[in-house]
C-alpha cells in the first residue's frame, strides 16, 4: 500500500471522494441493522468494561491445597536428595585432659629448648 505522501492531487481527490462514500454506505447500512439513526463515523465506540471476576473461598482453599501439595512433593525430593549430615563427634572430658597435658608438655619442651615457635 502506498502512503499519502507518494499520491498526487488528483489521486487524493479520488481517495478523499471514496472514503466519503464508504461512510455514507456504512451510516445507511448502520441505519437499516439498527433501525436507529445513523451514529457518526468519526466516534469510535468505547471498548465494553469486563466484570472484576471473584474467586469463592472454596475454590481458593483448593489452588492453595494443590499449590501446599506441591512445594511439600518438592521439599521431599530435595530432602532425600541432599548428602546426610554427620554429626558432630564429642570428646569426653578424659581425653580433652589427656590432649591439655600432651599439648603443655609440647610446648615446655620447646620453650625449654629456647624457642618461640613450633
Amino acid at each position: 500500500m502506498t502512503t499519502l505522501q507518494n499520491l498526487s492531487v488528483a489521486q487524493l481527490r479520488e481517495v478523499v471522494a471514496i472514503k466519503e462514500q464508504i461512510e455514507k454506505l456504512q451510516s445507511e447500512l448502520d441505519a437499516v441493522a439498527g433501525g436507529g439513526a445513523a451514529a457518526p463515523a468519526h466516534r469510535a465506540e468505547a471498548p465494553a468494561r469486563r466484570k472484576k471476576r471473584r474467586m469463592s473461598r472454596a475454590a481458593r482453599a483448593r489452588i492453595g491445597a494443590a499449590q501446599r501439595a506441591r512445594w511439600a512433593k518438592v521439599r521431599r525430593h530435595a530432602a532425600k536428595a541432599a548428602a546426610p549430615v554427620k554429626k558432630k563427634r564429642k570428646v569426653s572430658a578424659a581425653a580433652r585432659a589427656k590432649l591439655a597435658a600432651i599439648a603443655k608438655a609440647r610446648w615446655a619442651k620447646v620453650k625449654a629448648a629456647g624457642k618461640t615457635t613450633l
